[in-house]
């Protein structure tokens, strides 16, 4: 038998190459004769177009999930839209709405498991309990991230003269409100609102002129106050681990990289820069409009003020019930959600108005709460607090026929007995041997502490070289560093202890319990060779030397409460002024909230030192107008003097307390 001749056509630069045997040609041509000419796909053909499909569907896949997604882009007053992605439960009918608006990318947000079948698993982790509840999830970008239209501006201030436009994050917020209730058939026309950080910001502006729909909100960890205490600054002082994040933010639409580092260890590179303002210059920050505006803006002035939210806000009167969420140990936002309900508080706000502390780092409301570095809490604090409190709250207010919730005036972790202490009126006062509400802790001499005054008049001193600033955490450090980072405020501060330029003060071995809970405040007496200083105070609970059932803890020195202060502004946040060479100063500052138990067999510990590097910018120690743009020769070194005894006693005023709670 002969084998089939072999037919070859269109062999022209490989374009399009059939191969047919002769026998198969000829039935072919018998099968087609008489009849219309068909095309037929070609798929032996090499294709010009793309092979991506224009659109996908996966009916199989659909029918399986527990949700739908539906990605909208909606209108805003000023012809702006902006995307939002829905999440909602198949088949739910009048379910409220929950929604955030971020700047993280939204369409991310809501694909945390890939090819994910229930809302659980494509829900970020914090919205477990919500999925679980009926809830449309609704996440949206802000005006010029991601898929948004429109300008990004970092924090948007409110309109105004820090913002002459005709929208905010206010307006946007109220309009994408009204588009849901309007454009969303499977809700019942109600929204609460959450979100941290940022998100808690954008959170917060939607409170100042909030939509009739908008029922309920819990601001996580906002964003309220970028110079007082918030990510920036603290007290004046620059927190440098900000440059990244404004290359990451604002390099475009869809964020950027980490600044370039020479060095692994960032106290080296900080360090060899110089000022904060020169490692801004070497790192290309001068094209960022937003640093621009901070670098002109060192002090507390008209250009912080004016976008102050807590004072905002009270103003404004809010009558949407509010959750204020932050961590005990926020290493990024402490300030913002406690100052903001204070500030409801002190306007008499009838609202209700709930401060929630947990055990926890920046935004860690919203992942596992059962650990946080060294501490163990032996049950998920966080999702105890999302399942027992904020679900219920707002359903209370977005699902009709719910039972109410009557939130007590704060919710604080207790940090050494390891429970939630439910407060009637917070902070307490104590009842005696107090100042305003306060119990001081006075230095005295031979480095202890004291609820005496010391017996003599005394004082210590160190010198602070901006050559070799104190470290706050160990070296080499890097803020790329996500773990260290987001629990170095719960970190072991011996290193710092045997530093020559940090100051320790400790009590003798306790033999009673101190509880405390409230805000302390470092009330120093101080004086500095230098014409200008900052003032770290730490306040430490010292663990036995030996803790046998968790050897790791046993000496081990936990901080609870830390801050930094620039002296140049002890008179005046807003008018810097040089401090006199050789004159003492009363430097007065609170620091973050506490609600813990020194108890019995520890010891209490203060320390104070002059540089925290390189978390915040190094003080020149010669006044300079803007630090900033400090010069080499500017920085010197300085001997740091702090009094105790007299009527110059430095002290921590503690809010002591007796165990008086529901």
């Amino acid at each position: 038998m002969s084998l089939p001749s072999i037919k070859l056509r269109g062999v022209v630069s490989g374009v399009l190459v059939t191969l047919l045997s002769g026998t198969a040609l000829a039935a072919a041509s018998a099968l087609t004769a008489g009849a219309p000419a068909k095309q037929q796909p070609d798929l032996l053909s090499v294709q010009t177009g793309t092979d991506i499909p224009s659109k996908l569907s996966f009916p199989e896949v659909e029918q399986q999930r527990d949700y739908t997604k539906r990605e909208v882009m909606i209108p805003m007053r000023d012809g702006v839209k902006l995307y939002t992605i829905l999440v909602i439960p198949k088949n739910v009918r009048n379910a409220p709405m929950l929604l955030t608006r971020t700047p993280y990318h939204a369409k991310n947000r809501v694909d945390r498991t890939e090819n994910a079948l229930t809302l659980r698993e494509t829900l970020p982790q914090g919205d477990d309990v919500f999925a679980d509840g009926t809830y449309i999830r609704v996440f949206q970008d802000i005006r010029g991230k991601y898929d948004s239209q429109g300008d990004y501006v970092m924090a948007r201030p409110p309109r105004g003269p820090l913002n002459p436009t005709k929208t905010d994050e206010t307006t946007d917020a109220w309009d994408t409100i009204n588009w849901l209730v309007h454009n969303v058939p499977e809700s019942n026309g109600r929204v609460g609102m959450t979100g941290s950080s940022y998100e808690g910001f954008t959170v917060v502006m939607a409170l100042l002129d909030p939509h009739p729909a908008l029922k309920v909100a819990a601001p996580e960890s906002p964003m309220v106050d970028g110079w007082m205490g918030d990510d920036w600054f603290h007290y004046g002082a620059f927190r440098q681990g900000s440059f990244d994040y404004f290359v990451g933010q604002m390099s475009s639409r869809r964020g950027g990289d980490d600044i370039p580092r020479k060095d692994a260890d960032d106290y080296t590179n900080f360090l060899k820069a110089g000022s904060a303002g020169a490692f801004a210059q070497q790192a290309g920050l001068n094209q960022y409009p937003f640093w621009n505006r901070l670098h002109a803006h060192p002090a507390y002035d008209q250009f912080w003020q004016a976008q102050a939210l807590d004072k905002i806000l009270a103003d404004k009167k809010p009558t949407v019930p509010m959750l204020w969420e932050q961590g005990l140990w926020d290493q990024e936002d402490m300030w913002g959600a406690i100052h903001t309900w204070q500030a409801l508080k002190d306007k008499d706000i009838k609202t209700p108005n709930t401060l929630v502390m947990g055990p926890w780092r920046h935004s860690g409301v919203n992942y596992n709460g059962s650990s946080l570095g060294p501490l163990d809490f032996s049950i998920d604090t966080a999702y105890q607090y999302r399942h027992d409190v904020f679900r219920p709250f707002f359903d209370a207010y977005l699902k009709p026929g719910s039972a109410s919730v009557h939130l007590p005036d704060a919710i604080i972790y207790n940090t050494a007995e390891k429970k939630w202490d439910y407060y009637r009126a917070w902070p307490q006062v104590c009842e005696e041997n107090c100042n305003g509400g306060l119990t001081p802790l006075y230095l005295s001499e031979n480095h202890s502490l004291s609820f005496s005054a010391a017996s003599k008049e005394g004082t210590d001193s160190y010198y602070a070289d901006p050559a070799h600033p104190v470290p706050f955490l160990p070296r080499p450090f890097a803020f790329s560093e996500g773990a260290r980072w987001k629990s170095w405020l719960v970190q072991d501060q011996r290193e710092a202890e045997a530093r020559p330029d940090v100051l320790t003060y400790e009590t003798d071995v306790l033999d009673a319990p101190v509880r405390v809970s409230g805000v302390p405040v470092a009330d120093l007496f101080a004086q500095t060779t230098g014409t200008d200083a900052d003032w770290v105070v730490k306040l430490i609970d010292v663990q036995p030397a030996q803790v046998p059932d968790n050897p790791k803890m046993g000496g081990y020195e936990l901080p609870l409460s830390m801050d930094i202060m620039r002296g140049r502004y002890r008179n005046s946040f807003a008018k810097p002024e040089p401090i006199e060479a050789n004159k003492t100063e009363h430097y007065h500052f609170t620091l973050p909230a506490v609600n813990h138990v020194f108890e019995k067999g520890h010891r209490i510990m203060v320390q104070i030192q002059s540089s925290w590097f390189p978390l915040y910018d190094r003080n020149p120690q010669k006044y300079v107008a803007n630090i900033f743009d400090a010069k080499p020769e500017d920085y010197i070194g300085a001997t740091q003097t702090l009094h105790y005894g007299g009527v110059k006693a430095t002290s921590i005023l503690l809010p002591v307390v007796q165990a008086d709670k529901d």
